[in-house]
């Protein structure tokens, strides 16, 4: 069931976890982490209400978002070791933690592994929807085009691919890298039912969401979301190399400062 403010101030709370465990040792994937925020909410909040309702990180290096979305599961000074030599919590997660359904460092498996748990789940019966997100730049990966084959094949009408397009890859933008446009007729041309949206938006993201819930597509939904890397922080907004941030702490603390600042009331 929707409830945008609910979903706000979880995003609010994704976005304020992630920026104090990164601020502990002065550098992560914060952009990430912030930029998918309001992504992670929407499904964590209406799209993981079944047994059967799964949620695949494909790029391992977003995993401070998912450790964000699921802090509920983790002990919290556990949680702040983030990154730090001998954590249980890498920068890339291992398979085996709480909320943690594959390990996803090499990129472009993700959507594969999704794809596996799909066509499983529909063999056994199991009422349920895998979200896979994946990163705009990971596209440029081959498997992932052979997993939308295999997905529009399928029909997997219980699939949900979610594409974080900010538009940044390690090594530039992705316009100058390997371009991806258009990336929306390219899924639809393997079968998905594609739509596009603010990956801010929430009431767009979560109508998008509820959509995939109902299958009444009967193929696979792919909801690819326009977002700023650090969304929320404007000193990351604006950061010249967003891809991995190293700052003192003094940034992080007026990062935390601005969140608290914005932040919905309860």
């Amino acid at each position: 069931m929707r409830n945008t403010s609910r979903t706000a101030r979880r995003a609010a709370e994704i976005r304020m976890i992630a920026t104090e465990v990164a601020a502990h040792s002065g550098q992560a994937y914060i952009g990430q982490a912030l930029g998918t925020a309001d992504i992670l909410a929407c499904v964590f909040e209406i799209g993981l209400t079944r047994p059967g309702d799964r949620f695949v990180l494909s790029p391992g290096h977003y995993g401070l978002a998912l450790y964000a979305a699921n802090a509920h599961l983790y002990d919290r000074d556990e949680l702040l070791t983030y990154g730090m030599d001998g954590s249980e919590f890498e920068q890339s997660p291992l398979e085996g933690l709480p909320g943690v359904e594959i390990t996803g460092g090499s990129l472009g498996q993700g959507l594969s592994q999704a794809a596996g748990m799909a066509i499983g789940q529909r063999m056994k019966g199991i009422p349920g929807t895998i979200f896979c997100l994946l990163s705009d730049g990971e596209i440029q990966e081959g498997q992932v085009w052979e997993a939308m084959m295999t997905i529009g094949h399928h029909r997997l009408s219980n699939l949900c691919v979610i594409v974080d397009r900010n538009g940044i890859q390690v090594d530039g933008h992705t316009t100058e890298v390997l371009d991806l446009e258009p990336l929306a007729d390219k899924f639809r041309a393997f079968g998905f039912d594609t739509v596009e949206v603010d990956g801010h938006d929430l009431t767009k993201l979560e109508a998008a969401v509820e959509a995939a819930l109902s299958g009444a597509a009967g193929r696979a939904t792919a909801i690819i979301c326009d977002t700023v890397i650090g969304k929320g922080v404007p000193a990351f907004e604006a950061h010249p190399y967003p891809h991995y941030i190293n700052a003192e702490r003094a940034v992080w603390d007026e990062a935390l400062r601005h969140l608290h600042a914005v932040a919905p009331e309860a």
